[in-house]
């Protein structure tokens, strides 16, 4: 590891973000048609290593339905306003339309007016099902005990529990802390959870049993936790360091394979590219997909963080559109900028590097360019 000297009473060491590194190509290449982006986790096999974050301006259950459809795992909130309210289209325009300064009051008020419905739960899991996706769907570590159970009791398919730091050590003086490894083995369903950003975090929380573990804070364009609260790890070094943590529990578990998903900056083609560069299996962006025209926010970005009713780490930015879900994932694409074409831009990166299948493409060379 390299450390440096901060100051005479404390050191650190050099961590990258994506931005910091490059995929090296190597002395082989291939056609891109002969490239495989397919992904599978427990028993679901999706075509492309991407999860919509359990956002309600990236994931309703109805484009829960559509992303499935495109390939994807697309994770539906818990507690997002579609289990809230029987027709959201009031808040969401509210929501929507805020001025910015005014933006996360609106949010906490909109939220805070109607809690979550656990009968109108059951109807959107039941929506999904019928639509034919995968049902997968996000949780916040504090609504997990409440919801996870009634959730899994519906029919779902896969659980995310997700949170800005998930440790399977939480200490608590008052109350009852989550026990995670006896959650997760009391839910009969494959549970991903997260975020975290160290190897030692990232071993404990697969010695719960967790299927996936998420990696990063979450949030990306939609969140503020490092100027609220000084919290961040960039992600190369996160993913990099959390794959090592997967080798060596597939080592100490007899050869139980624990997905690793990025889950932040994740922003365009190219850092879904060097995610699984760095050893992820998958990505779960948010932006990315907010800024689909058909999806839920039309443009406009927001997660959980963003209304938290004591202390809120996010904002609801404007991101604009750059086209539908399937120009998103699949091209084609308008721009030059990494936007749009995600399928397209990862296949090119494998095929330039002469790599046939995700898991040998997460072997590939990289070099650290920090002052690009």
């Amino acid at each position: 590891m390299n450390e440096i000297e901060i100051g005479r009473g404390k050191r650190g060491r050099t961590a990258y973000s994506f931005d910091d590194i490059a995929v090296a190509p190597s002395r082989r290449t291939r056609d891109a048609d002969e490239v495989s982006t397919v992904w599978q986790i427990d028993a679901y096999r999706f075509d492309l290593p991407v999860v919509a974050a359990p956002m309600d301006s990236v994931v309703s259950p109805s484009t829960a339905i559509t992303l499935g459809k495109l390939g994807v795992m697309a994770a539906w909130s818990l507690d997002g306003l579609w289990a809230r309210y029987a027709d959201p289209a009031v808040a969401l325009d509210r929501i929507r339309s805020a001025p910015a300064e005014s933006a996360g009051a609106v949010l906490q008020d909109v939220y805070a007016a109607a809690p979550v419905d656990h009968d109108l739960l059951k109807q959107r899991i039941a929506e999904i099902r019928a639509g034919g996706a995968t049902v997968a769907v996000g949780v916040s570590p504090q609504s997990a005990a409440t919801l996870a159970p009634i959730a899994v009791s519906a029919g779902i398919d896969i659980l995310v529990i997700r949170g800005t730091t998930v440790s399977a050590e939480h200490v608590a003086d008052n109350g009852e802390p989550l026990n995670l490894k006896k959650f997760i083995y009391d839910l009969d369903v494959p549970v991903i959870v997260g975020g975290c950003s160290t190897y030692q975090a990232a071993l404990h929380l697969m010695r719960t049993g967790a299927a996936g573990v998420l990696v990063g804070f979450g949030g990306g364009a939609a969140h503020t936790t490092a100027d609220v609260l000084g919290v961040r790890v960039p992600m190369a070094s996160a993913v990099a360091d959390v794959a090592a943590a997967r080798r060596d529990y597939l080592d100490e578990s007899g050869g139980r394979y624990v997905h690793v998903i990025a889950d932040g900056s994740v922003g365009r083609s190219g850092d879904l590219v060097k995610a699984i560069a760095c050893g992820a299996d998958a990505a779960m962006v948010g932006s990315v997909l907010a800024r689909a025209e058909d999806s839920p926010g039309a443009g406009i970005h927001w997660g959980h963080e963003a209304w938290h009713a004591r202390l809120p780490r996010g904002n609801r930015p404007s991101l604009g559109t750059v086209g539908t879900y399937d120009e998103i994932l699949n091209g084609p694409s308008r721009y030059a900028d990494g936007s749009a074409n995600l399928s397209g831009a990862l296949r090119k990166a494998m095929a330039t590097t002469g790599y046939r299948e995700l898991k040998e493409f997460q072997r590939v060379e990289v070099v650290v360019d920090p002052v690009r």
